[in-house]
């Protein structure tokens, strides 16, 4: 029984190291094993002569845990698997081995971890919400397909008033609970496919994919809505918290195209004219012109 380094046993006799005299194995892509070595594919139907269903399972497996380990940058580790792989594609055996059921338990592990670590990478550790990083990748990949869509899509800049004076007054630990209870309420009501980000310190982005401008305002006004009424006093008493949003719309068809970067700039200078209104509103624009709803409040003294 030869042990891998990361505790993962290889059935089959020990084997004495002959890295020093055979050629190192290329790191393949995973999926490309079998047809860099040859091998015929049974999942496209084509017949596997010489093998087995079992062999070609643990092979797969061998891939699988190879492919996850590298995701995750255990190259070595990986390498081993993908020699066990090759290996076993290219045995002239003829009793098929049996697959462990610790390597099916390996890869879901593996599987759990990777999906697992892909939203933590993804997500803003205090809110809960996406984050930077996934609002840019998202932002881009929207933009680029906005000729496949009908309505178009909308970004909107949310930023929290005076949020300052909140974490002055009240101190820190309130002001991470307003920053969480604001993205609960951002999040209700969103559209299909729309999501909140937060895009740095108190501002959070909203971007709505397949929507028409007006469902876009309604969208952002609802918002603004829900968070100047809800019972701010239940986190502690004499706490009051509303919101400013610049909202841009890009139509599918029709309007100039404008990349992401530009669209963000957009609903920031739109933030501002709601900001410099009053504050707790909206702004956005109908054809030239920019217009508000909402309810402007004075600065608290």
């Amino acid at each position: 029984m030869a042990v891998l380094d990361h505790g993962v046993a290889q059935p089959g006799p020990a084997r004495r190291d002959r890295r020093g005299n055979e050629p190192k194995v290329p790191a393949q892509h995973p999926g490309r094993l079998r047809e860099a070595t040859g091998i015929p594919d049974q999942a496209n139907g084509r017949p596997n002569p010489g093998g087995s269903a079992d062999a070609m399972s643990l092979v797969e497996l061998h891939e699988s845990i190879a492919s996850l380990l590298a995701t995750r940058g255990e190259w070595r580790q990986a390498y081993e698997h993908l020699r066990h792989a090759l290996d076993l594609a290219t045995s002239d055996d003829t009793m098929p081995p049996q697959v462990p059921e610790q390597f099916r338990l390996e890869v879901a592990r593996l599987r759990r971890e990777h999906a697992e670590a892909r939203e933590q990478s993804i997500r803003d550790a205090l809110t809960a919400s996406y984050n930077r990083r996934y609002l840019d990748q998202r932002l881009v990949e929207i933009v680029e397909q906005s000729g496949a869509t009908t309505g178009g899509h909308a970004v909107a800049l949310v930023d929290l008033d005076w949020f300052k004076s909140v974490n002055d007054t009240f101190g820190h630990l309130v002001g991470d609970r307003v920053l969480r209870q604001v993205v609960e309420l951002l999040q209700v009501g969103l559209p299909e496919g729309g999501f909140c980000a937060r895009y740095g310190g108190e501002e959070f982005v909203l971007l709505l994919p397949d929507v028409d401008g007006s469902t876009a305002i309604t969208v952002a006004e609802s918002a603004r809505a829900r968070i100047e009424q809800y019972p701010w006093t239940s986190l502690v008493l004499g706490l009051r918290v509303t919101v400013s949003i610049g909202v841009v719309h890009q139509p599918a068809t029709g309007a100039p195209h404008t990349n992401a970067e530009q669209q963000l700039r957009s609903a920031d200078g739109l933030l501002y004219t709601a900001k410099q209104s009053g504050r707790n509103a909206v702004a956005y624009r109908v054809g030239g012109e920019v217009r508000l709803s909402g309810a402007p409040v004075r600065r608290p003294r």
